[in-house]
């Protein structure tokens, strides 16, 4: 179902930095396509609306912003939305924007570490929305040097916000692992390894920590138990095998590690909010309407 995606041509030309799009809709259908510019989405009034980014899908709060990364399949659906007045401002923004040399400068470090993160898809908090609802919205009054300079000023404080959230599990973090010899070796681990039975003293032996400490460790680091990450790492390989093959459902759960299909059910539906079969018709009829 992949392969029927879309590839959206924007509006974007070699010559613009970024493109804003401001407008109110009584309808929200966007179907799920890619496109290799950047984007930045706000919706208000827009409860109900179903996301869909990468491999998450979920329906959105009555105010929201998202930032989609290079490539990654995104789309919108009305789903349970009865709000006639859904406004949103959508930026496109050319993957060039700021060049390589600028974002090596300390002071864009938090952007350019963003624009790596986006590859997922970043959900801000509410808090975060509601704060740059106005900026956005005089944004689309302004022009020249301060139309590019604002904008500069919100990635920024977008990329410093609190509470960020990855939506898309199916692409790997190893470039947020590059300072960090350890972590990186036992991300390199997982990833060849989440198919079979990884204990606890494996891994802390394989960095030289103790079992105890090892699970600070990665809680740390990750946010995530061992054994949660580990199945975090499971269930994001088992949500690409789900889209992008014929699989049933149980031979997914044994070629990601899960010895027991009641198990895998239970773990996928606490991380994606759907059973297995669910968010793999959830997707297919988005792709559908596509066609």
């Amino acid at each position: 179902m992949l392969d029927n995606i879309h590839r959206e041509i924007t509006q974007l030309t070699p010559e613009d930095s970024f493109l804003v799009f401001d407008r109110v809709k009584d309808d929200f259908d966007f179907p799920i396509h890619f496109h290799p510019e950047y984007e930045l989405n706000f919706i208000q009034n827009g409860k109900g609306v179903r996301r869909i980014a990468g491999d998450s899908i979920e329906e959105i709060d009555d105010i929201e912003l998202v930032f989609v990364g290079s490539n990654l399949v995104h789309g919108w659906e009305l789903y349970k939305c009865q709000s006639k007045k859904i406004h949103e401002i959508t930026i496109h923004i050319n993957y060039d924007l700021l060049d390589d040399k600028l974002l090596a400068r300390n002071i864009f470090k938090p952007i350019k570490d963003m624009f790596d993160k986006s590859s997922h898809g970043i959900l801000f908090s509410k808090k975060t929305s509601i704060e740059m609802a106005s900026r956005l919205i005089k944004l689309t009054k302004t022009d020249g040097i301060d139309y590019y300079l604002e904008f500069v000023s919100i990635l920024y404080d977008l990329a410093n916000s609190r509470n960020q959230r990855l939506l898309s599990s199916a692409t790997t973090q190893k470039k947020s692992f590059e300072n960090s010899s350890k972590i990186k070796k036992v991300y390199d681990y997982i990833q060849s390894n989440f198919d079979k039975k990884i204990s606890l003293d494996e891994i802390s032996s394989l960095v030289n920590m103790s079992p105890m400490s090892f699970n600070r460790f990665i809680k740390k680091r990750t946010g995530k138990t061992f054994v949660v990450y580990v199945n975090s790492t499971r269930i994001s390989h088992a949500s690409k095998l789900l889209l992008e093959t014929d699989l049933s459902v149980a031979e997914i759960s044994f070629k990601c590690g899960f010895n027991n299909i009641a198990n895998f059910n239970r773990i996928f539906k606490k991380e994606k909010n759907a059973t297995p079969s669910e968010f793999r018709e959830d997707f297919n009829a988005c792709v559908r309407r596509v066609l």
